[in-house]
């Protein structure tokens, strides 16, 4: 495919690439992170606030806005760099039908942005490198005095891709949305965390107990630091997968929160047997059954399968089809389509039922899927203070 794929940048080596290159796969550099925005909003560490002073809305709570990324031509998309453009463009008019939609791009590409999105989407200057808005902009979490944006740091998934203006996508994001910027204790992405709204926080430990972000932090020091930053009363960990994709195996492409007290996962197509991804199902599934939530309930599992790639014509192997990767906005559900009916249909009905009083809106995401993301992961949401 001739890019970094989200399921196959360290088979091909990027990695080591990159690192060859100088960018570095462990914490940012604190003194370039730590500056005040133009706004001159206040900015804040995790050390100023109280244990139970911040708290993150699940995404279900009224957004302002949507936050998304424009992939320039010039990036690691290749030739790829169109389709995937016109798959952002498609997912940024479907959401300006519900709520504004706030899109970065950099200057010399905002006429085509526009001239794509059409004008429901305000495009801004915001040079970026990759269209993955939900791991290099802020987390948006409540405090006392109102809503802060939570920097974690984005260093491009542990060094695995360029991201010198991906780096700086959150700052940009806060400094719009004149909303003061906390300075997270850790590296993680908005991917990574799944919360339920009412203490209750989903995460893979692939993707933060890991050395390319974290190095020296433990499980218990990064689960202390979470239970900060989101106001979670209870993490539960899943397994993951690392090494197999860039993300090192996102909560939000294996489990999400449905209605109260159900949890959503994906299941892989297992079709040809077991492999590291339907193992991580299992585990998930496992892990959840012996689990209750922040208030002792226990869990509804209920099972999202992935489409048959049988049915779905020419595909990579990196293509992801997790439906689990939708994007909840105001008064709709944003849902992937892939190709497979049955499954199609299937996936849209679930999420719809349990997402009621919301439009299902299904999309094709091709380009997107065949790197291995999805809308969630192109989207971030600003909730309402």
């Amino acid at each position: 495919m001739g890019r970094p794929s989200r399921r196959s940048v360290l088979r091909g080596g990027t990695a080591a690439a990159l690192t060859t290159a100088g960018v570095t796969a462990c914490a940012p550099d604190r003194e370039r992170t730590t500056g005040r925005p133009s706004t001159g909003a206040k900015e804040s560490t995790v050390a100023d606030w109280k244990r139970t002073d911040l708290f993150m809305p699940a995404e279900t709570h009224e957004h302002v806005r949507t936050f998304m990324s424009w992939p320039p031509l010039d990036s690691v998309w290749e030739e790829m760099a169109e389709d995937v453009q016109r798959d952002i463009a498609g997912i940024a008019r479907a959401l300006a039908e519900f709520e504004p939609v706030v899109l970065l791009a950099a200057p010399e590409e905002a006429k085509a942005a526009r001239r794509a999105c059409g004008s429901g989407v305000e495009v801004i200057a915001g040079p970026t490198d990759d269209l993955w808005m939900r791991d290099s902009g802020p987390v948006f979490v409540q405090g006392p005095e109102g809503l802060r944006g939570v920097d974690l740091h984005f260093n491009g998934w542990g060094g695995k891709q360029e991201h010198e203006r991906d780096a700086k996508v959150a700052r940009t994001v806060l400094e719009y949305a004149d909303v003061p910027r906390i300075d997270a204790p850790l590296v993680a992405e908005g991917g990574s965390l799944e919360v339920d709204g009412k203490g209750t926080l989903l995460v893979t430990e692939s993707s933060l107990v890991n050395s390319h972000r974290n190095p020296g932090l433990s499980r218990d020091d990064i689960e202390a630091a979470l239970e900060h930053l989101a106001g979670a009363d209870k993490v539960i960990w899943f397994k993951g997968v690392k090494g197999e994709d860039i993300t090192d195996y996102h909560v939000d492409s294996l489990a999400r929160f449905g209605a109260d007290g159900v949890v959503l996962l994906s299941r892989a197509w297992d079709g040809d047997g077991p492999d590291v991804w339907t193992r991580a199902h299992e585990q998930a599934r496992s892990v959840l059954e012996d689990s209750a939530d922040a208030r002792g309930g226990k869990f509804e599992i209920v099972d999202l399968p992935e489409p048959d790639p049988a049915r779905l014509g020419r595909r990579g192997e990196d293509f992801l089809g997790s439906y689990a990767n939708y994007y909840l906005a105001n008064d709709v559900v944003l849902v992937p389509r892939f190709g497979d009916r049955r499954a199609d249909r299937r996936a849209a009905a679930v999420i719809g039922d349990l997402h009621p009083g919301r439009e299902v809106v299904q999309l094709e995401i091709d380009a997107i899927a065949e790197g291995g993301g999805g809308i969630h992961c192109a989207t971030q949401q600003q909730p309402t203070a």
